[in-house]
């Protein structure tokens, strides 16, 4: 699905990702996790072309996507949550929905057919985004994303800040998702037990380099921390 090779990034002159590489299968869940500030909101804005990589290439589906604008990625199946949602604010939820839908026409499900998989916001569809509590303001930018259909979805700390009855309801719509749709995520978080629940690979981030690979069932507090010293 995506081939990353001798990936660098940062901000100007501030380096952040120096030679990253990793893979990702078909309908694989591959987790990133690191503590703030070690690289891994950089290498998810890189993957999706809103930082620019000043080395290393970034294979889509047998394309090579590293000068390619965001906007083609997106059409090309990339999906992406920011940290922080990325929600319209003044914006209802139905309008919010409708926008997404609009950038991909030819690809979106209806906003009906979003709205069946996020029973949730069904009874929210009027009220504007900013409205919304964190945890239904975080299922509604993963509504936004999903409803375009990405083949690989990019998700930036899903959990922060929000109630774990809600971080349950993620967890279980992913599991759905990827099952009866192929979905594969790359999902970037500091929650430990989330990332072990729906990852089949865990990356170990540490200045912006890529310091280890971990089977879900070895990642404990102990064991992450250890590599992060």
């Amino acid at each position: 699905m995506l081939i990353v090779k001798g990936l660098a990034s940062g901000y100007g002159r501030i380096p952040i990702l120096d030679n990253v590489n990793f893979g990702i299968a078909d309908a694989e869940f591959l987790g990133v996790l690191g503590h703030n500030g070690m690289g891994k909101s950089t290498l998810l804005k890189t993957l999706m072309g809103l930082l620019p990589a000043t080395a290393g290439s970034l294979n889509l589906l047998d394309t090579d996507i590293t000068r390619l604008p965001t906007h083609t990625r997106a059409r090309m199946g990339l999906g992406y949550v920011p940290q922080g949602r990325g929600i319209f604010p003044g914006l209802s939820v139905q309008d919010n929905l409708r926008f997404s839908a609009c950038a991909n026409p030819a690809r979106s499900m209806s906003v009906e057919e979003i709205l069946d998989e996020f029973p949730r916001l069904k009874a929210l569809t009027g009220r504007p985004g900013g409205a919304l509590s964190g945890g239904e303001q975080q299922l509604l930018a993963l509504a936004r994303a999903l409803i375009a259909r990405p083949r690989l979805l990019l998700l930036d700390e899903p959990t922060e800040g929000i109630q774990p009855s809600i971080i349950d309801e993620i967890v279980d719509k992913l599991k759905e998702i990827r099952v009866r749709l192929g979905l594969t995520i790359v999902l970037v978080e500091q929650n430990i037990d989330f990332i072990r629940q729906l990852s089949d690979r865990v990356l170990l981030i540490h200045k912006g380099t890529i310091v280890q690979e971990m089977r879900p069932d070895e990642l404990t507090e102990e064991s992450a921390l250890g590599h992060f010293s």
